[in-house]
């Protein structure tokens, strides 16, 4: 498989709001082609000789491997910065830091908190930037995520894809926005407490009158689930917000993906997706604790689940490897002659 080219030299990469349906396919089939050549044994360093710039202002022991393989894959040199290595906004600003990082590295892997600060650094840096994760968007996961499910149907265009959980989360909102983009039928399935946010909602919305995609937000599982394709779905609780865990469980046991849920549908064959990492049993330090307070076992998801045939978070952490090779050979690929 060799993917028809497009220019997409120089782009970074901070919201698929910035991206064509075209122009997100053309990622998910580099992604394909990238994957298979590793499969094949066949080299495509395609960065040989640049250094990438990993910013890691938040910790993700997954995140870091699939972006440090990715880079070695393609030839290019790892630089890793954990939050202890960070000084935005400090004692030098994220305009400065960002121009210096420009002069030293040939693209920027952003892993952090803010969206205004991936984008500063993308305004300044003067290299391509590419959003690994924000508060806001997880556009990085969303063509890993598209990969895993089109490896699995044959298509996207009309797939019934249902988010269960925190429908405000970065994970929602990019699959709302991305999966409006390719034309799926999108729905999000969450408390109304926890909606998504009105804008992306309405950016959602406008993006489907032209690529023919359904959106739907809901706060009722037997209406989300109906006829689905795919159930997704993310953790709870994340280290650092210990003082919300309560509330967040009581809101948000309903949408727990369970056996229950997944007959719902009416489809066998229905999917199962997680970004990861996922508290399915006890077996986390994060699990006990919550257990030990809460009582609950199982939260976002259910062992039974997680472990069933439905399940193909491996297969989505993978991709990973293969839609970051994409995206940075994409930008930084110079025509893909190097590699072959």
């Amino acid at each position: 498989m060799e993917t028809a080219m497009m220019d997409m030299s120089g782009r970074s990469f901070l919201t698929l709001l910035d991206f064509s349906e075209e122009e997100i396919h053309y990622l998910i089939d580099l992604s394909q082609e990238l994957k298979e050549k590793k499969k094949d044994g066949r080299p495509h360093r395609y960065l040989e000789g640049q250094t990438i710039a990993l910013i890691f202002e938040k910790p993700s022991m997954s995140a870091r491997f699939a972006h440090i393989a990715a880079c070695v894959e393609v030839g290019a040199h790892p630089a890793y910065f954990g939050k202890g290595d960070l000084d935005f906004g400090k004692n030098e600003s994220v305009h400065d830091t960002a121009k210096v990082l420009g002069k030293m590295f040939d693209g920027i892997l952003f892993y952090g908190c803010k969206q205004k600060t991936v984008e500063d650094i993308a305004a300044h840096a003067g290299i391509p930037v590419w959003n690994g994760m924000t508060d806001k968007y997880y556009p990085s996961q969303m063509i890993a995520d598209f990969l895993t499910i089109k490896e699995n149907v044959g298509h996207l265009k009309g797939v019934r894809l249902v988010y269960a959980g925190d429908g405000g989360s970065n994970v929602a909102s990019s699959l709302l926005i991305g999966g409006a983009k390719v034309g799926m039928d999108i729905r999000i399935c969450s408390p109304e407490e926890l909606h998504p946010n009105k804008e992306i909602i309405t950016n959602a919305e406008e993006i489907s009158k032209s690529t023919s995609a359904k959106i739907m937000v809901t706060s009722s599982v037997e209406e989300a689930v109906d006829g689905a394709d795919a159930i997704y779905t993310d953790a709870w609780i994340a280290a650092g917000g210990e003082e919300h865990f309560g509330e967040r469980i009581h809101l948000l046991q309903p949408y727990q993906v369970n056996e229950q849920m997944l007959e719902l549908t009416g489809n066998k064959n229905i999917l199962f997706l997680h970004c990861l990492p996922s508290f399915h049993d006890l077996s986390t330090e994060m699990g006990r604790q919550v257990h030990e307070k809460y009582g609950i076992k199982e939260m976002e998801v259910t062992d039974g689940v997680f472990q069933s045939r439905n399940s193909i978070v491996f297969d989505q952490a993978e991709n990973r490897l293969h839609t970051m090779k994409a995206i940075m050979v994409a930008a930084n690929g110079m025509g893909r002659k190097k590699g072959e």
